[in-house]
């Protein structure tokens, strides 16, 4: 039986109901003004009960609606399958600098790179004059100084820092999967390179941003002591540091939007993004496919260290 097949009948005694309620309590009255009461008690009661019904229906949509939301959660946790944490507290930290230092680089520089665009224009006028950009560009400028210290000091004193560095190192193997990568997205091969816990995406990403940094805090120090540098060196040395300062940061802007939010944003396994950057956590199913080698690794190893524990039993 369909919801309002069940509905009817309890319309139709509530209706009996009211009817009832209003004969009994306009009994006194003149037959012309009872009708006309009668009505309008009627009219306000349907009102109400239709009220009740759209609160009740929208209650039971949202309700329901939370229920999908949650069954299609459980589904996907399900189809991820197990969560492995693939960085640390630490290095999460290091990168939120960075991607903020580099956000606020990029919306203070470029229009100063790009002074007669109308969007340049429009953003220098939002810090309030181009004295207050250029007081964010520095702040952006410490931040990033800040990264690369910490960073430096988490590669040299960490253990994760110690291994993933090397592990960042290109190796021949690197440029045989960018070469199997390529065959794979020309349909030439049928079987995608298997990465262990960096791929050579990863590896390209981590290097420009090392090689970026090491440029532009070295010009952008030149520049920002500008009156200190021309007493050490010849006026040239502070023209090639401009050059230089601009134009990375243009590389580095067209490699952060087109290679690195295509990678991590915009890439259909992964659009419209991922929170690792957040949690640090990978899926098992995400792991498979992006790091084989990396997740065999990790089960050899537990396998191993469960038959210890059965061992030492």
């Amino acid at each position: 039986m369909r919801v309002d097949e069940k509905r009817e009948p309890l319309q139709e005694i509530i209706e009996k109901e009211i009817e009832a309620a209003l004969a009994e309590e306009t009994a006194h009255l003149d037959p012309e003004k009872a009708a006309e009461l009668r009505e309008k008690i009627r009219r306000r009661v349907r009102e109400e009960m239709e009220r009740e019904i759209r609160l009740r229906t929208a209650a039971e949509r949202r309700e329901e609606e939370r229920r999908r939301r949650e069954e299609r959660r459980r589904e996907k946790r399900h189809e991820e399958g197990e969560m492995f944490q693939r960085f640390n507290r630490n290095f999460r930290f290091q990168h939120i600098v960075m991607f903020t230092s580099v956000i606020l680089l990029i919306i203070t520089g470029m229009p100063i790179k790009f002074p007669n665009f109308i969007l340049s224009r429009f953003v220098v006028a939002m810090w309030g004059g181009i004295g207050n950009s250029t007081i964010v560009h520095r702040i952006g400028a410490g931040m990033l100084i800040y990264f690369m210290v910490h960073h430096l000091f988490y590669t040299i004193l960490s253990r994760d820092g110690r291994r993933d560095f090397m592990l960042l190192i290109p190796m021949p193997k690197d440029v045989r999967d960018a070469a199997r990568n390529i065959r794979y997205f020309l349909g030439r091969t049928t079987e995608k390179p298997r990465f262990g816990r960096f791929s050579y995406i990863e590896k390209f990403d981590y290097w420009a941003v090392y090689w970026g940094c090491v440029i532009m805090i070295g010009s952008g120090a030149l520049l920002w002591g500008e009156s200190i540098a021309l007493k050490f060196f010849p006026k040239f040395v502070l023209d090639i540091a401009h050059e230089a300062h601009s134009d990375e940061a243009l590389l580095a802007t067209l490699a952060i939007v087109i290679w690195h939010f295509y990678n991590v944003h915009f890439n259909p396994d992964r659009f419209p993004g991922t929170l690792m950057w957040w949690h640090g956590q990978i899926s098992e199913h995400e792991m498979k496919d992006h790091h084989p080698l990396e997740y065999e690794e990790i089960m050899a190893k537990r396998a191993k260290q469960e038959a210890a524990e059965v061992i030492n039993r």
